[in-house]
């Protein structure tokens, strides 16, 4: 095996990696907008975790004094404690073989698992759990003796190999990565893809464009199509090719065998001049492409799949048409990764508070626009043991090229988020806005989830540390209509890049939908393979039939503008 694949591990693993890093998380725009060193500062929510340990002292007691045993353990060379097997940070058998240094790993890990033991005793509240949790995570993970060019025996054995050109190379890498944000280490070579030639390669055309998205239509490789086109909105502050990544990986070019017509929004990557695209502003973006979609098909109707963020303004979109009597135009309504209800998703929601919000939306605002690199580094810290270390190991201390991988190269190919969207996300993230009937508005009609009357398909992923997937399924909770929850392995994009032929991949599904997300777990039946063939075929029942797929794109209003993947997924 050589050094890149050794690091990589298996393809699966990278999947999981990128998942905290790979798409937006609505209630983080607050704080990648006042950037990291605003979350690492010292909060109130640390002093009360000093004063909880103070009024158990017993437990502190108790924790340090098993610290204290096992430190004797770790001396004599007794102690059992091991690594998860999944940490690829201590995989070099030097960690295992050498007495000095597993007595240092074990050190390390014994005090790791006291602090967090430390901070469950202290019996904080959600909030403020989440938020010490977030540096005592953190501040552990940079202490790892694998972060320590003179411990760590993979920069020890490619300073000999190299014979010192490592630590150069080691130190160029770190240097070039500081020199610009985001200041995290570099996940892919920037050179290894090119969009339209080795990615966003499904064929098709830009069918129509304005100054905020293009819509692309793909050429159908089969004899009869799906009457009702599928219309995707993807995230608006990510690239929409992660559903057509490559040959083999491509949602799009798999719903195109299926028979499917699929009609893919490329948002535009706003600027300063945009600064005033917000809810409104997409919310008549998404109705214009469904309208295209309609009128190029000659169908009646539109199924919408939206992703993430892309789903927050869509299900909005649908609760306004439905509010003006136009829904009849939508047949099914899919979600991939979207959370409605903010009230448990994590140390997003306990993150946000009124002040923080604020001030947030005052930083954009004076910019014009949220950059997407700002957010990347937010994200990279949520799991900083796979996103920041990992990479910090094989690009500096061992002095290496990072892995050539398709969803880190998507990852990193980022975007700005307009100011006004900004804010609109934020207020409504803080408020829970959603969940409540005219707690936000869409075009000028209050949003009342509830009452929205669409079959609905949800899908989360079981490891997503960004949309978490209890928080995915409350919208079981929030929306009406007859709906299908499908709980995918994998983290964020890995649930979404989950093509048929993964002899891994499972997911679950079952009725009904009990209020509680444990409770459905419990009785919720597993399924082998992708989920995709699942949606798919909901998709066709909820799709008119079938007709004679067209002979060519466009139509006389709308004609073919150029090739896809167009213009706008190209623009920096």
């Amino acid at each position: 095996m050589n050094e890149a694949e050794d690091f990589a591990g298996s393809e699966d693993d990278l999947q999981f990696a990128a998942a905290a890093g790979a798409l937006p998380l609505d209630l983080l725009l607050s704080e990648a907008a006042l950037g990291v060193a605003h979350r690492f500062r010292p909060r109130t929510a640390s002093v009360r975790w000093g004063m909880g340990l103070v009024k158990h002292p017993r437990t502190v007691a108790g924790k340090l004094g098993g610290l204290t045993a096992e430190g004797a353990r770790i001396a004599l060379g007794s102690s059992q404690i091991r690594p998860d097997k999944h940490d690829r940070r201590f995989s070099d058998s030097d960690w295992e073989t050498n007495p000095i240094l597993k007595r240092v790993l074990q050190s390390y890990l014994a005090a790791g698992r006291t602090a967090g033991e430390l901070l469950e005793g202290a019996e904080l509240s959600y909030e403020d759990h989440e938020r010490v949790e977030f540096l005592v995570r953190n501040v552990t993970e940079a202490l790892a003796p694998s972060n320590n060019p003179l411990v760590n025996p993979t920069a020890r054995k490619a300073f000999t190999k190299s014979r010192g050109r490592s630590a150069v190379r080691g130190t160029r890498n770190l240097v070039e990565d500081m020199r610009h944000a985001p200041r995290i280490p570099t996940m892919v070579d920037p050179d290894s893809f090119e969009v339209g030639k080795d990615l966003a390669i499904t064929p098709g055309e830009v069918v129509f464009r304005d100054e905020m998205f293009e819509l692309i239509q793909y050429y159908p490789t089969t004899e009869t199509v799906v009457d009702y086109p599928v219309v995707v909105v993807p995230p608006v502050i990510n690239k929409y090719y992660a559903i057509d990544l490559a040959p083999g990986k491509s949602m799009v070019e798999y719903l195109v065998g299926r028979g499917q017509q699929p009609f893919v929004i490329s948002w535009r990557n706003p600027s300063a001049e945009h600064r005033s695209w917000g809810f409104d502003a997409y919310g008549a973006a998404i109705i214009r492409a469904m309208e295209v979609a309609r009128a190029i098909s000659g169908a009646d109707k539109v199924n919408l799949y939206s992703i993430c963020s892309g789903g927050i303004i869509a299900a909005m979109v649908l609760s306004h048409l439905q509010s003006t009597d136009q829904l009849a135009g939508v047949s099914g309504f899919a979600m991939a990764v979207t959370v409605l209800d903010q009230a448990a998703a994590g140390l997003a929601s306990a993150a946000l508070t009124e002040e923080v919000a604020q001030l947030a939306i005052a930083m954009s605002a004076s910019r014009g626009y949220l950059d997407g690199r700002n957010l990347a580094e937010a994200f990279a810290w949520l799991r900083p043991t796979d996103l920041i270390w990992n990479y910090w190991v094989n690009n500096y201390l061992a002095g290496r090229t990072p892995p050539k991988f398709d969803v880190l190269f998507w990852n990193a190919d980022t975007t700005r988020m307009a100011a006004e969207l900004h804010k609109d996300f934020v207020e409504t993230g803080l408020h829970n806005g959603l969940v409540s009937a005219g707690g936000t508005t869409m075009l000028g009609t209050g949003v009342d989830l509830s009452a929205l009357d669409l079959d609905s398909f949800v899908v989360a992923g079981v490891a997503d540390h960004i949309c978490p997937w209890e928080a995915v399924y409350a919208t079981t909770q929030v929306m009406g209509g007859e709906q299908t929850f499908v709980l995918s392995t994998s983290g964020h994009v890995a649930a979404l890049i989950n093509p048929p032929g993964n002899p891994k991949a499972r997911y679950r599904t079952g009725r009904p939908y009990p209020p509680n997300a444990a409770e459905w777990l419990e009785q919720a039946s597993t399924n082998e393979g992708s989920w995709w063939p699942e949606f798919s075929d909901w998709l066709a029942e909820r799709g008119g039939g079938e007709r004679p797929a067209p002979p060519e794109l466009g139509n006389d209003e709308f004609p073919p503008i150029c090739p896809a993947p167009g213009s706008y997924v190209r623009a920096g």
